[in-house]
């Protein structure tokens, strides 16, 4: 079964900087990119099939017109986006809304379960992950009356680290960070905070009324410890499974060959070259191995990231 090899999108942002282009060679639009969709069938920014017997397509497209590619798995869209994000300053103090809140107040869209994995950040690199407020009523108190050094909760982060973000979890990538994000295929954000810059002159829109009603309080963190293993040619490590998505990291050195799932894999190049099926591959290159597909080969020394739908 032939592989889907996907032209990524990229978006601009005033906390966006060059690194997509330095690391990943992508042909960026400005020193001001924050996020390359890499794999994405969203109306905000979709991609289209890069060669092969599907060429042009869009992703959106293929899931309509093409079900059996991807299992029949259930649902309307492409189930998941694949992001790498680079922070050269720091993300708006953020949340999102789980899929009961989006489907109400976001017409009909899904809500946003994600997870991150540190590609590269700075010696002593920070992200936001949750917050400090004993229950709901304090943390309105701390959001309205602006008390965010109390309010925030910041935690170190170290090159190769794994974060599972869920929903009503307040959140933000901080600057000097590199990350790759699995999320549900959504483009809600709730912003709680965001310094009071500017953007073209004014003030970025906040999401106070919506923040509040989907922050969760107390804070409770995600309990999740990757678990590793040796298999011929690679070091294998489960970094989640929830009820979206379970995401794989494979460091291969040498030839594997992994097994396609139920449905189909996304697949990121994270570091490294090689090849697949024959096929060769670079650091920044993605791509889905459609339903069908059975056993997938993968040969070089490289790092990879795949996920799949739940």
């Amino acid at each position: 079964m032939e592989l889907l090899f996907l032209e990524p999108v990229f978006k601009e942002a005033i906390w966006g900087g060059s690194r997509l282009r330095e690391v990943y060679g992508y042909n960026t639009p400005s020193d001001k990119t924050g996020e390359c969709w890499a794999i994405s069938g969203h109306k905000n920014g979709e991609c289209v099939i890069s060669g092969g017997h599907y060429d042009g397509k869009k992703l959106s497209s293929l899931w309509d017109e093409n079900p059996q590619l991807f299992g029949h798995y259930p649902g309307k869209q492409f189930p998941l986006l694949i992001k790498i994000i680079d922070a050269k300053a720091d993300l708006s103090i953020q949340v999102h809304p789980d899929d009961r809140y989006a489907a109400v107040h976001e017409d009909g869209s899904l809500g946003k379960t994600e997870c991150w994995y540190i590609l590269d950040c700075q010696p002593g690199a920070e992200i936001v992950i949750g917050h400090h407020a004993k229950d709901h009523r304090e943390m309105e108190l701390m959001i309205k009356e602006g008390r965010w050094k109390e309010f925030i909760r910041r935690v170190p982060v170290n090159k190769g680290d794994f974060f599972q973000i869920e929903p009503g979890c307040v959140h933000a990538i901080l600057g000097g960070t590199m990350i790759l994000e699995t999320q549900q295929s959504s483009d809600v954000t709730y912003r709680v905070y965001d310094y009071d810059r500017l953007s073209d002159g004014k003030l970025r829109p906040l999401h106070v009324k919506q923040s509040i009603e989907t922050i969760k309080a107390p804070f409770q963190p995600y309990e999740s410890k990757p678990v590793v293993e040796l298999i011929p040619g690679a070091n294998h490590t489960h970094l989640v499974t929830c009820d979206y998505y379970s995401v794989d990291k494979y460091d291969i050195t040498g030839s594997c060959s992994l097994r396609l799932p139920e449905y189909f894999t996304n697949v990121s190049v994270i570091s490294g070259n090689g090849s697949v099926n024959g096929v060769s591959l670079s650091a920044g290159q993605h791509f889905i191995v459609p339903a069908g597909s059975g056993e997938y080969s993968l040969e070089g020394n490289m790092s990879i990231i795949c996920s799949n739908p739940q």
